[in-house]
Formats: structure tokens, sequence, C-alpha cells
């Protein structure tokens, strides 16, 4: 990409009515926009800003801290492809590590300086006349932003508006990308649940870890079965946390799968794998493949649905459940073993959780918590899982007063409130999420764009969440679909680019249709998938399909305004076109010439090739004037 004069600046600075310029705004610091960020450093503009709410860059990995955060996906595949790291020192590194990679490629590619924390991008406003985004920016007192937007709110209220609020300020930007990620906001103390405010001992949320709080003899306990408490809840009753005891609340059971083991084992690997990628050319990218081509192979045997799909999904489900039984206590098997396909939900990659559960020191129940008190809660008369109606099932109902001295939610996020809680208003002042409610739910074309709001992208948008490959792949997909059209109005070619409507319903119509024949939405379970019959998270296809749709963008599905240069030069690319074929064409007529022999027909063709250009070079300069003065000003 060829530096632009498009560049940062302010504009009418000694006015009130100033603002800073900024010719790409990336709303957020995780791993997408740090993706993005590096691909346009690499196409040769370095002319924007990432604006990060949170005190510092990583997304989801800087602000969960939890014991045993860690990736669960080998880190081979979970890393950019334009910038690998040989030196692991895991398969499945710490939270910590992998925060680190994202810092070290920050610096490789010295984007640094151009990532602001503390700084909330609170609302996007398109104005037409100028063809821009205004942004609200809202700085924050350090540190306010890695709390939840609930915990802000009630900050407020508690000690003003400037215990968490500094200043607004009022920027524009040619293009726009969010990359605010999806797992943003951690959902709050369920509301069906009394008496939380009674409770005498913190309460917090994994996502939002408090170091402060003490666990050595403690009571804790534990609401959620997720990714994250599969993680940290074996480690609670371990040094240095050495908790009581660990009373942990399910509502149905996950699938838990194996994580796939690391070559050679543990030990050899964390030893070697290091210098062996790093000395063998091309090896860490076999690896990746090999990853990548794993994830894949579930695809097609796990999500869609066949008579295929079915009997192995079958087989798989017989095996976690048999694995399940050889390695938890058995007044566990019949709470753990699910009543809904496997894939319906995300999996967990675990190879700790289940074992944990013959730590005398933890319990798990599916009893639900039916009261809090100041030192304790009450679980039961009643369960969730299995169905209590069912007379055959011995899972326990009876109601049960455990003690309690810390409560630690690991119930997820709001992940159906795609881009909250940024607003985001674009032609005709309409809101994106009211265009969302009137159409059915969360959308956008390819999950990357919406009609509407033109020179938006949306990196890792509804719709683009496989369940069974890499976040960041996916990511990296969406940026190189995004930089092809970025750069189009960077070169000065176009001045707004928007994906048509039609283009949009109809994407939009073909995935929630496809949806319904995949074990999202099929397999009998309740999961932050789908909301209201609405299915926002899932692509219902491969990660090779969404690849292959992001390298070879339809671009008859988007309208774009071009520039006077930008169809000058589109005039001169179909008259070149026209040109080269004509003379393809007419070369193979000449050649054709049998009766010349071999070097009478050369001549001809050395003729043909002078007369040729000189009068095609002729025709092509008058329809490049004639493009001239058709353009309008």
């Amino acid at each position: 990409m060829a530096p632009t004069p498009d560049t940062i600046r302010v504009v009418n600075g000694f006015d009130k009515a100033g603002y800073t310029y900024y010719p790409i705004l990336i709303v957020g610091g995780g791993e997408s926009g740090i993706a993005l960020a590096c691909r346009l450093k690499e196409e040769g503009f370095d002319q924007f800003r990432i604006f990060e709410r949170q005190a510092g860059i990583g997304g989801t990995w800087w602000i969960n801290r939890y014991p045993g955060v860690a990736c669960d996906i080998p880190a081979a595949f979970y890393s950019f492809s334009f910038s690998p790291n040989y030196k692991w020192t895991s398969l499945y590194p710490s939270g910590a590590e992998i925060h680190k990679y994202l810092g070290d490629t920050c610096e490789k590619y010295q984007i640094v300086d151009k990532i602001q924390v503390n700084t909330d991008v609170s609302e996007l406003r398109w104005l037409e006349a100028e063809q821009v985004w205004e942004a609200t920016l809202t700085h924050m007192v350090p540190g306010t932003g890695d709390i939840s937007a609930k915990d802000r709110e009630k900050r407020i209220a508690e000690k003003g508006r400037d215990s968490v609020y500094l200043r607004q300020e009022i920027v524009r930007a040619r293009i726009v990308c969010s990359a605010a990620g999806g797992f943003v906001e951690p959902n709050a103390w369920p509301s069906s649940i009394p008496g939380r405010d009674s409770f005498e001992g913190p309460v917090f949320h994994s996502a939002r870890w408090d170091d402060s709080v003490e666990f050595k003899d403690k009571n804790v306990i534990v609401i959620g079965t997720g990714c994250s408490a599969a993680q940290f809840v074996p480690r609670l009753t371990k040094e240095p946390y050495s908790a009581k005891s660990v009373t942990q609340v399910m509502r149905s059971p996950p699938w838990v799968v194996p994580r796939p083991s690391e070559p050679g084992g543990k030990e050899k690997y964390e030893k070697w794998s290091p210098k062996i990628f790093s000395t063998v050319p091309g090896l860490a990218k076999v690896f990746r493949f090999l990853m990548f081509a794993t994830g894949e192979k579930d695809w097609y045997t796990i999500f869609a649905l066949n008579s295929w799909n079915h009997k192995t999904r079958k087989k798989l489900e017989s095996q976690m459940v048999t694995r399940m039984e050889q390695m938890t206590p058995e007044k566990y098997h019949e709470i753990l073993t699910p009543n809904y396909s496997i894939g319906c939900k995300r999996r967990i990659f675990d190879n700790v959780w289940l074992e944990s559960l013959n730590d005398p020191k933890i319990e798990l129940t599916t009893k639900p918590i039916t009261k809090v008190s100041p030192n304790s809660v009450t679980i039961g008369p009643g369960r969730t899982y299995p169905d209590p109606e069912d007379k055959n099932s011995k899972a326990p109902t009876d109601e049960q007063t455990i003690p309690a001295d810390v409560i630690v939610l690991g119930n997820g996020f709001e992940v159906t409130a795609w881009l909250h809680p940024l607003r985001i208003r674009g032609k005709e002042g309409r809101y994106m999420q009211d265009v969302w409610d009137e159409r059915g739910g969360p959308q956008a074309y390819l999950g990357l764009a919406m009609d509407g709001f033109p020179n938006l992208f949306i990196i890792f948008g509804p719709n683009t969440a496989t369940g069974h490959s890499s976040v960041i792949l996916a990511s990296e997909n969406m940026v190189e679909y995004s930089i092809k059209f970025i750069k189009k109005i960077l070169h000065g070619d176009v001045s707004t680019i928007e994906v048509k409507k039609e283009a949009e319903v109809a994407w939009t119509k073909t995935v929630q249709d496809r949806l319904s024949q995949t074990v999202f939405n099929t397999g009998g379970c309740r999961s932050w998938y789908q909301s209201n019959g609405w299915n926002a998270t899932g692509y219902p296809y491969s990660q090779s399909d969404f690849t292959l749709r992001c390298m070879f963008p339809k671009w008859s599905d988007w309208d774009m305004e071009y520039t006077r240069k930008g169809l000058l030069k589109k005039r001169f690319r179909r008259a070149a076109s026209i040109f080269l074929l004509a003379w393809v064409i007419i070369a193979a007529y000449t050649l054709r010439d049998r009766g010349s022999g071999v070097y009478g027909s050369l001549a001809n063709y050395n003729n043909f090739l002078r007369r040729f250009f000189k009068q095609g070079l002729t025709t092509v300069w008058g329809l490049v004037n004639r493009g001239i003065t058709m353009i309008p000003d």
C-alpha cells in the first residue's frame, strides 16, 4: 500500500469546534485490533490510532487473570500467521505468556505509540455531508476501564461521575474498524438468586479477579461450569490459595473433551520445541497446518447435520461419557452426562477439571442457590439438572445450607449484546441496534459490514465464531478482507464503501437458514450462541469456507462511490483489458496463417504488432481522454 497524503491532523485547532482527524480509527486493542494495526503497517500505512478502554493492550488476555488462565487450543494455532512465535514455553501457554506475545508483536511492528488506553469510544455518528465518522471519546480515570459497565455505574452513583470519567473529546475518522471483541462485559449476579446485598464476603466475576481476596481456609462458592471455571476451580484448594472448601454450582453439564497432548510428552515438548521450531525451516508452519486440519475435521464430523455426522457424534459422545466416568466419582456420573449433542455449545478442552472432582474439598451440585445469607448460601430444594420431574433420577434435590466466605461468578459474558456498550449511528440517524431489532437480531455481511453504515468494518462481528477453530485465524481472515477495501479509500480511489442492503439481507437469511441445519441450533442445548431463537454467534460453515470468502470478495455486493482519480483508473483498466483481449485474439488469428511458413508468419506477426500497438495506443489514449471529460467535478 503506497503512502498516502491522508494523515492524522488537527483541524481548526484554534477554534472551539476544532477536532483531531484520523484516517483510520480502530476500536479495541485486543488481538483483532493488533492484527489490523500490524497488517496496516506491513502495507505501508501508519496513520491510524487504536483506542482501548482498558488500562492495557491484549483485550481478554489483559483482563482475565484468574488462577490457571491459559489458552485451551495449541498456541501454534493461536498466534498470528504474520508474526509466528517459535518459543512458546508450552503447547498451552498461560495468559501472561500470551499477553507478552501480543505486547512483543506490538513492539515488533512499532505500533505501541499508536495505542491509547483508558479511552472509551462510546459513540460513532456518520456525517453524510463530510463523509466521515464522528467519534465520541471518553477519557477515563486510569484503571476504571478494567471494571465492568455495571460496576462503573455503581461507582458513579456512589462517588460521582469524576470518579470514572475525566473528559469527553470529539474526533473524526475517514474509516472506523471495530475490534471490540465479544467477551467484554461479564454477566451480572443472577437475578433469580435473592440476598446478594446481605452477603458479607467478597463477590466478583472470574473475568475481574480480585487478587486482594484471601482464600486460605475459606469456604468458596463458584457459580458456573464454563471454560474459565474449569481452569480455576481445580487450583483453589491447592497452594497458594488453599481454600477450605469449594462448592461449584452447575446449571447443566458441559461436554469435556481431552486436550491434544504434546508431541513426545509435555516435558520433552517444552524443552525441545522452541529450539526445533526455530531451527528447522517450515516445521512450525507444518505443525500449525496440522492443528488447522484437525479443527476442520471436527467441523465435518461434529457440527453438520447428516446421517454420517449423527453416527460420529454418537460415537464421540459415548467415548466422552466413558472417559468422564473413569475420571470422576460415581456420585457425579448422572449430573455430568449431557442430554444434548456435543458441539451444541462450546466444548471444554481440559485434562484437569474432571480429575479435580475427586478432591474431597471440591463439591459439584446442580441444586440451585435459592438464598444468600451473610455467611452462607442455601442450595435447593430442587435441581436444574436432570429435569426435576424425572422420577428415575437419583440426583439430590434436598435443601442444604452451606457456609460461604467468598462467591466467584463464572457465569460467562453478555456475548449476545454485540458491540455493547458502543452506540453506532449511521445514515439517516439510524442506530445499528435498531436496525438489528427490525431485522430479527444482530447480523452483518460476512460478520463485517452493515448497509447504512459506510466505511465501517467490524472485525469478528456477528456469526463469525466456528466453535472448532482458532479465533485469531478468523480475525486474520476478516482483517485481510477489510484491508482490500480500506486500500481503495486510502489510495484516494473511493470515498465511501458500503455493502448493499440486498446482499446483507440475503447473506443473513442464508446464515440463519444454514444454522438450522447445524448442531448449534438443533443439538437440544441452551447456550450463549442463541438469544430468543436468533443465533448471532455461530458460523454455519467451515473455517476453510470463511477463508476462501475473505480471499475473494464478491465486489458486486458492494456500493463504492468513486473519486475522480478512481473513475479514471477504473476506465483506464477497462480500456487496457479490452486492448489486451483484442491483442490476444488478433495475434492468435495472425499466427494461424499456414501458407507463409514459419518465417513468413513471424514477419507478418511483427508487422501486425507495430500496426496494432500504434493504433491500440491511439485508441486507448482516446478512451482515457474521453473518460477524463466524463468524470464529474
